[in-house]
């Protein structure tokens, strides 16, 4: 077993009462880019949803089945002509409800272990969540396992951990959150953000056999966000972890 996987299950690290009593607040208007921060983050994220939904081009669109991990408030699906079957989990109804995409939606888990085992899919998705997952390991290879033969997992991540991320929050909605409330947005991302993008690569790598990579940026350790295409998946190994 690789050695990241000693880090797993993490621990969320604590919050502060003071930015736990805005923490709700904040995260909706950030999800909606309402600030001018918050809205030239939205566009620079567009980048990851048009990797995740690059596929869809590429085949008949209406017979492939997608399950999305994260879906948030559900702004994948701006990105994604209807194809098919779309399940998502997301434990954080108020975050969807109301959306205008809802109707696509066949099934809601909020956890990925809800999802019947005998339910594959074509592809699985994931944006900016898998960096705040404790139990990523766990999370992929039952992801794995619900994968057709030929499916794919798409994910789109930050480049956590790498220079210029940091220095790209820190310059936007760090100094923004500071100037708004005097306090420390490295805290709330220390809080959110318990997975370095290597580590995620790490994991990938352990379960699937081919794993491919672009950046937004030069090159994984100066770039933005990254996105990973995985197929194979090592079934053997997806089991082996869930059943330890």
């Amino acid at each position: 077993m690789k050695e990241v996987f000693n880090a797993f299950p993490k621990t969320r690290p604590y919050l502060p009462k003071e930015i736990e009593e805005i923490y709700a607040s904040h995260y909706k208007s950030n999800r909606e880019g309402g600030t001018t921060a918050a809205s030239l983050s939205q566009r620079l994220e567009a980048w990851m949803h048009r990797k995740v939904a690059m596929d869809l081009a590429r085949r008949p669109q209406n017979d492939m089945s997608t399950l999305e991990i994260g879906a948030g408030t559900l702004n994948q699906l701006q990105h994604e002509p209807e194809a098919g079957p779309y399940d998502i989990i997301e434990p954080f109804k108020e975050l969807y409800a109301g959306s205008p995409f809802l109707p696509r939606v066949r099934s809601i888990y909020s956890d990925i272990a809800e999802v019947p085992v005998d339910r594959k899919y074509d592809r699985i998705t994931s944006v900016a969540t898998f960096e705040h997952i404790l139990n990523l390991p766990e999370v992929i290879a039952r992801a794995a396992l619900l994968l057709k033969a030929d499916g794919t997992l798409r994910a789109a991540i930050p480049s956590e951990g790498t220079v210029l991320w940091t220095l790209g929050w820190k310059l936007t909605t760090g100094l923004e959150f500071k100037l708004k409330y005097g306090l420390d947005y490295g805290q709330l991302m220390r809080h959110e953000h318990v997975n370095k993008a290597q580590e995620i690569r790490e994991v990938l790598e352990f379960f699937f056999d081919e794993v491919e990579c672009s950046c937004l940026g030069p090159a994984r350790a100066m770039s933005l966000y990254q996105f990973y295409a995985c197929r194979g998946p090592r079934l053997e190994r997806c089991r082996n972890y869930l059943d330890m």
